[in-house]
């Protein structure tokens, strides 16, 4: 779409709309805007053609008028967050149409079939609607859940045709990149006969074998494209700094977060040598050697940590928490097969598990839904990211600090080497989205920046995360950045306490914290603190301006 087209549909529909400060009518526009988001079956695919986000276009220009026609100035705190919340994914819906467009540049964008479940509220980086989530599925299968099995595949193959029309893009190194997600896919996909031959159901079997083939099929083809691609895969600094403020939230441009994450991983490393330095008096940490030990050790560390929870005061530990932990404790690995985070879980898988505070936070969704209609799904585009990844990563430093690993000083290395590894990979993130290194590149950052050789074990994890960051822009940095927003919200509800002569209670913090929902930090420490960030003003500003991507 023209700029000048653009500019008449926005002018048309300001011209139409009229002042509303009813919240319920935000809340009613947010379920329709939910509705319309999701896009048009075409032979029964999710439809992302050209032509179609050019004919939805003025639908999504009308929701993004409608919000900001909202009178918000007797609004509650938490009805202006909500507001914003909307904003971030009207934002993201642009953005993806415009820049990112995971379905012209990003095959790994047409992966259709999951094994696991995501540890956060929706799958890691750009995903298809109407995905096959195999994982929901218990095997043998009954007659219900082959028609739903029938269905979820019968939409591969048709998806895959339009991909071939679709995937226009020259960034070269997702190019490459993408096509091992789709060699998965068809591995899978082959594994799954063996798990539905015996239902002698002929129209899910055809479908199996139809979705294999045609993946199988669509590598030929991602491969044969592959010289044809020339061109860079990262979005450029100006574009990332444009994203995390306007869609994902975060209140730091690229510059202050490649700052950030020099920091964090110089603090990182330098608190891990004073750790040893401290510890040298105290046996180093032996790895267990057999499953039994490992389910040992997983066993007594998750009871330890819940109980320090619980007694300590640190978060409200409902009876749901302990099957949402006990059920992620992880499995013995052979040492020759360990990648990082398993080389770490080996010794003390405690520092893990306090990044499994993911799980709590998605029993939390299931048993204890927020209330507020804009917070009961997971946000889309990833935005939940800088909540939940800087959350996990945040607790994991926050209750060493609270005395989780008193009575295990040696544990608390573990805590520090996790900590570089995440703004090690991070960092490379943000080069390689500033077109400044490679994917290789980056990983190298991220690889020879672990302590302890950690990330040089085993390839495959390192390939995983920097693929996604590149896919995801942001992804690899809201471990620290997020983090960094956690401890700011921890500073000024502290700080606010103080002033009014009450005892800061953490407990007291996280509850609020985990009652708010999984929305960017920055808008959840809004709604703490009453203290809105002066960056949303530039948001709306620029929400209310023409955008300069629709000229691109």
């Amino acid at each position: 779409m023209k700029l000048t087209l653009i500019s008449v549909v926005l002018i048309f529909y300001s011209f139409f709309a009229t002042a509303n400060s009813d919240f319920n009518e935000l809340e009613s526009l947010f379920t329709q805007w939910r509705a319309f988001e999701a896009p048009p079956l075409h032979q029964l695919a999710p439809d992302y053609r050209e032509q179609t986000f050019q004919k939805r276009e003025p639908e999504w220009l009308s929701f993004k008028t409608k919000l900001l026609a909202f009178d918000r100035k007797n609004w509650t705190v938490a009805q202006q967050v909500d507001w914003f919340v909307m904003l971030s994914e009207i934002n993201g819906y642009e953005f993806n149409a415009t820049i990112l467009k995971p379905w012209q540049r990003d095959p790994a964008f047409y992966k259709q079939v999951w094994t696991y479940q995501s540890d956060v509220p929706a799958h890691e980086g750009p995903t298809p609607h109407y995905v096959t989530e195999l994982w929901t599925y218990q095997f043998p299968l009954s007659e219900k859940e082959q028609e739903r099995l029938a269905t979820d595949l019968s939409r591969i193959a048709p998806l895959q045709e339009q991909a071939k029309i679709n995937l226009t893009g020259n960034a070269k190194e997702l190019w490459i990149a993408g096509i091992r997600d789709i060699q998965t896919q068809h591995k899978v996909l082959l594994e799954l006969h063996a798990l539905i031959e015996t239902t002698g159901n002929e129209t899910l079997i055809a479908q199996q074998q139809e979705a294999a083939t045609s993946t199988q099929e669509f590598i030929h083809w991602l491969q044969e494209k592959v010289s044809e691609k020339t061109g860079p895969s990262g979005l450029g600094i100006e574009h990332y700094t444009w994203y995390q403020q306007n869609v994902h939230m975060v209140p730091m441009t690229w510059a202050d977060e490649e700052r950030l994450l020099r920091r964090e991983l110089n603090r990182a490393w330098s608190s891990l040598k004073l750790e040893e330095q401290r510890n040298k008096g105290i046996p180093q940490l032996v790895a267990v050697k057999n499953a039994e030990e490992f389910d040992q050790l997983a066993s007594r560390s998750a009871d330890y940590f819940l109980k320090f929870l619980d007694e300590e005061n640190i978060v409200t530990v409902p009876e749901y928490f302990k099957p949402a932990l006990f059920d992620k404790l992880g499995t013995f690995v052979p040492e020759e097969s360990r990648h990082f985070f398993h080389i770490g879980s080996h010794l003390d898988p405690t520092p893990l598990y306090s990044h499994f505070y993911h799980w709590f936070e998605l029993a939390i969704m299931e048993n204890d839904p927020n209330p507020r209609t804009l917070r009961q799904q997971s946000l889309l585009y990833n935005i939940f990211d800088s909540r939940n990844e800087g959350t996990a990563t945040a607790v994991e430093e926050i209750f060493m600090h609270a005395g989780l690993y008193d009575h295990n000083p040696r544990a608390r290395e573990i805590v520090w080497i996790m900590l570089a590894q995440r703004a090690a990979r991070g960092l490379g993130s943000l080069y390689a989205h500033a077109n400044h290194m490679t994917m290789e590149e980056a990983g190298d950052i991220h690889m020879n920046y672990t302590p302890r050789g950690w990330m040089k074990t085993e390839p495959d994890l390192l390939i995983f995360e920097q693929h996604l960051y590149l896919r995801q822009p942001g992804y690899g940095t809201s471990y620290v950045t997020g983090k960094i927003l956690l401890d700011t919200a921890m500073m000024k509800k502290a700080k606010q306490d103080e002033e009014l002569h009450k005892t800061f209670s953490l407990k007291s913090f996280f509850d609020e914290l985990n009652s708010i929902g999984g929305i960017p930090i920055a808008l959840g420490t809004w709604e703490m603190t009453g203290e809105k960030p002066d960056f949303l003003d530039v948001v709306e500003k620029t929400a209310r301006s023409k955008s300069k991507f629709n000229a691109m």
